[in-house]
């Protein structure tokens, strides 16, 4: 571009100070008197004005041109590589086809993203068929634990030591059967239903559901606002939804504590809140609350039954439903799970099944 520019900038002198030059000078002298040399301050005028201005816009544009262009194969590869994630390792990365090195570090990027593809892979149909031999064995434990419950000859002592042991047994299954959903739902494998659903209606049953969970641990549950609103999802997903955060309100809470129960409609929005009086999460620990077997404070997550999956399948829920899930706490005051979820215009003219 600079080669360009000074070639533009010593045409145009030419120009203006031979070319024009010769005939302005030619018709404006007597003949037989020589042409009058231009003056300095008109050969700076006509450079500046005619040819180095000119040039250095001719520069600065061209240069604009070259790098947008030899940028954008750029631009385009780190937009694609922001948008990859676990769910989408198998679309690879757009290329040139110039066989520069920018593209051939694509090929590379795309190679490796195939192998974590088939790596994630790989653990997902572990995880499936670890899951599905899992099942086999605790069902027929499960089974053998009941029948030897129903034998009236057990001692009290083994009688508890067999509860304790069927205790453990559904512990487990229940853990299969969560990280089975889970894994299943991130192979894209669980298809969930769209039917018109009263968001308001299930709120009710998981109140009722919640007071009684609360009972035994001493805590209060109460719905304290609950606006109409139909919203288009899976029933069952979203009733799933509302026991894991009702149960998690109930058990990480303390002595007399309460769980409030909240659903509010803002235009195309519900916002579906539940608290609790509990001890709090910490500020770090925030972030990793949706972890798969994350359990917050270990020692005391070790008396509080569950898996550590529950927010996890939670996540999920929301996600599928196109919705937002996060988790707003401060120690030693209220702990809330607020879900915002979408709300179609037409879904309130829709019948609930």
């Amino acid at each position: 571009m600079l080669l360009v520019a000074l070639l533009a900038t010593g045409a145009l002198a030419y120009y203006e100070l031979v070319i024009e030059a010769r005939p302005q000078a030619q018709g404006a002298q007597p003949a037989g008197k020589s042409a009058k040399e231009p003056a300095p301050a008109d050969i700076i005028e006509i450079a500046m004005f005619c040819s180095i201005i000119p040039a250095v816009a001719l520069a600065l544009a061209g240069g604009w041109w070259v790098m947008r262009r030899t940028l954008a194969p750029v631009t385009a590869l780190t937009q694609a590589a922001e948008q990859m994630n676990e769910h989408n390792l198998g679309t690879p990365l757009p290329r040139t086809g110039s066989g520069d090195e920018l593209d051939r570090l694509t090929e590379v990027f795309n190679a490796m993203t195939a192998r974590l593809n088939s790596a994630f892979a790989r653990l997902r149909e572990f995880t499936l068929h670890a899951s599905h031999e899992l099942k086999t064995p605790l069902t027929v434990m499960h089974a053998e634990l009941e029948n030897w419950l129903r034998d009236d000859r057990l001692a009290t002592e083994q009688r508890q030591r067999v509860e304790s042991q069927l205790d453990e047994i559904q512990r487990l299954a229940k853990i299969v059967d969560s990280l089975t959903l889970l894994t299943r739902a991130d192979a894209g494998q669980v298809v969930l239903g769209r039917e018109a659903v009263r968001l308001d209606d299930l709120l009710r049953e998981a109140l009722a559901d919640a007071e009684s969970l609360s009972q035994p641990a001493g805590v209060t549950a109460t719905l304290e606002a609950c606006d109409e609103v139909t919203i288009l999802g899976d029933r069952h997903r979203l009733r799933q939804l509302l026991l894991n955060l009702c149960d998690n309100a109930v058990k990480y809470n303390q002595p007399g504590g309460k769980v409030t129960l909240e659903l509010h409609r803002a235009d195309a929005r519900a916002e579906l809140r539940i608290s609790n009086t509990g001890r709090g999460i910490p500020p770090e620990v925030l972030p990793k609350v949706f972890d798969p077997f994350f359990r917050g404070d270990a020692s005391h997550s070790q008396a509080v039954e569950g898996c550590g999956l529950g927010l996890s399948i939670a996540r999920w829920i929301v996600t599928a439903h196109g919705g937002t899930i996060r988790i707003a706490s401060e120690p030693g005051g209220l702990t809330s799970a607020i879900v915002g979820l979408p709300v179609p215009v037409d879904a309130d003219r829709q019948k609930t099944s």
